[in-house]
């Protein structure tokens, strides 16, 4: 089923009677205007930043192991603008319980769409894969603004019941059908004769006992989930890389670049063609646009097996 988007200021996730306090606090904080919005994202970067210093240390760690040739200070430019995006993304979420859909249309720009509808227009889905860039909450409610087909969401489920409900309110109010991991097979292959934009955030880290891949990324062994691999495999989909970066604060640009055509019939591709082909893609923007990145994220927090090191 393709949702339309909400429009109904009075909607509201399903909540407990007790947990409706904290969401109408959310939803008034929501309906105050960007420019307040900015100086409350201002003033919550000065206590992150300075005050709790909150993850500074995985940060700083991250970015000297990611660009051990930048200097010094051109680090801590990238690290302070990190911070105050990340305090920007917490507001303009919140924003997205009470936006309109006209109003993000005017905040997120896109480049390549073209190349998408290509594919869909000769009747086959396609894969878009994204990661933790820009604000991915915007790029992922934005997609119902910029495509006609319908668009699916691969998500895992949070523990805390009202954030949970919480975010599926926020993600699916523009038009985005939400899947839960678990159910990506079922869910693909009862869709399967609709053409559709199946989209996962694949820069996630995967559980120790689940690493299938590593390979280098920005200087470092990383390990990389393989599922969008496995269903190019299966469903034959040909496969995106969207990228996301600041226009200027609140604006956005995504970016559309293609990634692999489907398999061909008949043929065994070997390694994971798809998986290696995004992590280039990724650590290309990322360079080119380092900022933009999740770098508060413990991304490399497993060793790699020697076993599995082609150097040792």
């Amino acid at each position: 089923m393709h949702h339309k988007p909400s429009t109904n200021p009075y909607s509201r996730p399903e909540l407990k009677a007790s947990q409706l306090p904290l969401w109408w606090l959310l939803k008034g904080i929501s309906l105050l205007p960007f420019p307040v919005l900015y100086a409350i994202s201002t003033f919550l970067y000065w206590v992150l930043y300075y005050v709790i210093g909150y993850r500074k240390k995985v940060v700083r760690q991250n970015l000297e192991r990611s660009f051990p040739r930048k200097s010094k200070a051109e680090r801590l430019k990238i690290e302070k603008q990190f911070f105050l995006n990340l305090t920007d993304i917490m507001v303009e979420s919140l924003k997205l319980i009470s936006l309109s859909p006209a109003e993000l249309r005017k905040r997120v720009y896109s480049k390549g769409k073209e190349k998408v509808e290509a594919q869909l227009a000769q009747g086959t889905s396609v894969l878009v894969l994204g990661a933790h860039l820009g604000n991915w909450e915007y790029m992922s409610a934005a997609g119902n603004t910029i495509f006609s087909d319908p668009i699916d969401g691969v998500y895992k489920p949070l523990a805390n019941s009202f954030f949970e409900e919480f975010m599926k309110f926020m993600r699916g109010r523009f038009g985005i059908n939400l899947v839960r991991m678990k159910d990506t097979l079922r869910h693909l292959i009862r869709h399967k004769a609709e053409n559709r934009i199946f989209t996962l955030l694949s820069d996630q880290v995967p559980p120790y006992g689940e690493i299938q891949y590593w390979t280098t990324f920005l200087q470092q062994d990383t390990p990389f989930y393989v599922g969008a691999e496995k269903l190019r495999s299966s469903f034959k989909y040909p496969s995106f890389f969207i990228g996301m970066r600041h226009l200027r604060r609140g604006y956005y640009e995504i970016e559309f670049q293609e990634l692999l055509p489907p398999p061909a019939q008949g043929v065994k591709e070997e390694g994971h063609p798809l998986t290696e082909a995004f992590a280039q893609r990724l650590e290309a923007f990322v360079e080119q646009y380092p900022a933009e990145y999740l770098w508060s994220h413990k991304r490399w927090k497993h060793q790699r097996p020697k076993a599995d090191n082609p150097e040792s």
